[in-house]
């Protein structure tokens, strides 16, 4: 590697990578700005997916459940962030393969700062065919404060290329994502009811449905995926092939995974009465590539609930399908810890 492959700062991480074979287990990789998060930014966001939370939209409602003079953020904007931060180690990547263990344990308010760190906790040789470049998985833990206060924390494992030829021999146990035949989808509903504020009103949020375990609602409400660029550079997410079509191997860019999510959520708060924020999330596969047109549609089937501080936290299966001229596709399966009345 020649002293102009490096970043300016003088750091081991090129400006076109990092590569797998550049990464190193206990390596901390560099931080991006922190990002406050104004009423300017939210509105943004809104405009991206359209955003349904009262506790987001509504600053006296917020005030009333919550106590806070500030709205709160959306849990899909405050993932998204975060995610966009950790590209600093998946500018390259081919595919994420697995979110793990994600908790958003507290609630982050408009006015607060957020920042995260990434780590490299383990690394595993893909194996090698002669079809394709040589590439490896990188298992990363992914830590965002708002203002010092833990609010998102999980792991994540990019699929990245080798910069050089050969694998650097690393064969580390990754383990996977949440198993998706777990009855409740890989949340623990108990663990997740502790992560529930015991002091807001819940009630404030309307009466309680009557959305039976088992039962699945599909939204009528269809609606297009567009302006990817701008959640990009909103979030600070770096990834290529997000940006770049001669990068992709669709040949046109694709879609950031996290607005099909922020999508997927505000369909949720469509057909999810007095839906108040998400806490944890169990899996997150996508199942298919998403375009900038795609015309997207979900369903939502309820897993299980338990009560929660003043109100219940409920296991939610959202699953997307793009529609095309050329079929349908299914292109999202995640699941959610969402908290309402």
């Amino acid at each position: 590697m020649s002293p102009d492959d490096l970043s300016p700062s003088g750091g081991q991480i090129p400006l076109d990578g990092p590569y797998y074979d550049l990464l190193r287990p206990g390596m901390e990789l560099p931080r991006q700005p922190g990002v406050t998060l104004d009423s300017g930014l939210c509105a943004i966001y809104q405009a991206l997916v359209g955003e349904r939370l009262p506790l987001v939209q509504n600053r006296r409602i917020c005030a009333e459940v919550t106590g806070s003079d500030a709205p709160l953020v959306s849990p899909s904007l405050v993932m998204a962030l975060s995610v966009g931060h950790t590209t600093t180690v998946s500018r390259r990547v081919v595919a994420n393969l697995f979110y793990r263990d994600v908790r958003l344990p507290h609630p982050v308010f408009q006015g607060q700062t957020l920042d995260t760190t990434v780590g490299v906790l383990a690394m595993r040789d893909g194996r090698p065919r002669p079809d394709r470049p040589p590439r490896g998985m990188v298992l990363v833990t992914c830590e965002s404060t708002a203002d010092g206060t833990p609010a998102a924390t999980y792991q994540r494992c990019p699929l990245l290329p080798t910069r050089g030829a050969d694998l650097p021999g690393f064969a580390d146990d990754i383990g996977s994502g949440a198993a998706t035949d777990h009855p409740t989808g890989g949340i623990d509903l108990d663990a997740c009811a502790e992560l529930v504020p015991g002091d807001w009103r819940l009630s404030l949020l309307g009466p309680a449905d009557t959305w039976a375990v088992g039962r699945t609602v599909t939204d009528p409400l269809r609606d297009y995926i567009d302006n990817t660029p701008a959640l990009l550079h909103l979030t600070h997410n770096l990834a290529f092939v997000h940006r770049d079509a001669e990068v992709s191997p669709y040949g046109k860019r694709l879609v950031n995974g996290l607005q099909v999510v922020g999508m997927a959520q505000a369909s949720l708060s469509r057909v999810l009465a007095g839906m108040a924020t998400v806490v944890a999330w169990g899996y997150c596969n996508h199942t298919g590539p998403v375009f900038e047109g795609d015309l997207l549609s979900f369903s939502h089937t309820l897993l299980g609930e338990t009560p929660a501080g003043q109100g219940r936290v409920r296991a939610v299966r959202v699953e997307a399908t793009a529609h095309r001229d050329d079929g349908p596709a299914h292109v999202l399966d995640w699941t959610l810890a969402a908290v309402t009345p």
